[in-house]
């Protein structure tokens, strides 16, 4: 597939103006909200808004609404993404260095109010977990998702408190933890002992980097964790390069709302996902996704919904 010659002089008319450039550079690593781009550019948000308007229109960028904010991404078309990518990389060394080191400074701040807030809720984690739809209907959930076992090994990324290590790791004949706060491990330790597990390893780790061996881990678990980070396409790429031919992955996280006061009071990024950009992401990792199951509150509040995928047994073959 490529492109006709008008598509790639409107393409590139878009992408021809420094700040535009600037944009994409940015973009080009995770996606980012108006505000946030305006605040590293300089540049007031009506202007940035114009800006991504014209470059959303050739074809250059995604826009996507979330809640009261706006979040742009580049383009999944692999053409004119490939088109972006060499026209940033014909860019001059350190051009975009500044951008990014304010960018830097946005993740920064982003990291510090994360961690700061986990490390407060840890002792009541499990408690804002249930909230706003009843705990044991989502376990009974993820547990029939995740089929009878028993597991050769079981991976929960961002496990929290280690409640899905609980839930599952008796049907585990070992199972892994990855988090990022120290005080959420060391609660995690004292629940898995409690539950009487002993082949359970937890770990301080990063979703986007795990360094666990690809295809090793026959069930994987993303619970309530992609609505925090910048970038939950990339944890899903991740936590799938895990999955072993014939094992699955779990993604449990909330449908899209509008309740913005989530952003302030418990660090959100993001509120909710659609099921088709789930679904997207999934199959671009090489899995083959389930019907997702939804779970909504008893009353008004968030609904839940449990995506599941599959590598196919016979990848392993073909890698062979």
């Amino acid at each position: 597939m490529s492109l006709t010659a008008d598509q790639t002089v409107e393409a590139l008319r878009a992408a021809g103006e420094p700040t535009r450039l600037r944009v994409l550079s940015l973009l080009a690593g995770e996606e980012l909200s108006v505000m946030e781009l305006s605040r590293v550019l300089d540049q007031s948000q009506p202007r940035v808004s114009r800006h991504l308007k014209l470059m959303s229109d050739a074809g250059l960028v995604e826009r996507f609404p979330d809640g009261a904010r706006v979040f742009y991404r580049l383009t999944s078309d692999p053409v004119v993404h490939r088109l972006i990518d060499t026209v940033l990389d014909l860019l001059a060394d350190g051009e975009a260095d500044a951008d990014h080191r304010r960018l830097d400074d946005v993740h920064k701040e982003r990291e510090t109010a994360a961690a700061a807030y986990f490390e407060q809720v840890a002792p009541q984690w499990d408690r804002i977990r249930s909230l706003y739809v009843a705990e044991t209907a989502v376990e009974a959930a993820i547990e029939r998702a995740a089929g009878p076992g028993p597991f050769e090994r079981v991976v929960d990324l961002g496990t929290g408190s280690g409640r899905m290590l609980t839930l599952l790791g008796k049907k585990a004949r070992m199972s892994v933890g990855l988090d990022l706060s120290h005080n959420m491990l060391n609660i995690a330790r004292s629940n898995v002992a409690r539950a009487g597990l002993e082949r359970v390893e937890l770990r301080h780790g990063d979703i986007f980097s795990t360094r666990l061996p690809a295809e090793s881990a026959d069930l994987v678990l993303v619970h309530q964790v992609l609505h925090y980070l910048a970038d939950p396409a990339a944890a899903v790429v991740e936590a799938a390069r895990l999955v072993m031919p014939g094992g699955r992955l779990l993604i449990v996280d909330f449908a899209p709302h509008d309740i913005e006061r989530l952003r302030d009071e418990h660090q959100h990024r993001r509120l909710g996902f659609a099921d088709d950009e789930i679904r997207r992401w999934l199959t671009d990792a090489g899995l083959k996704p389930s019907a997702p199951i939804a779970l909504p509150p008893d009353q008004d509040g968030l609904t839940v919904i449990i995506w599941t995928a599959q590598r196919p047994a016979q990848s392993a073959r073909k890698t062979a």
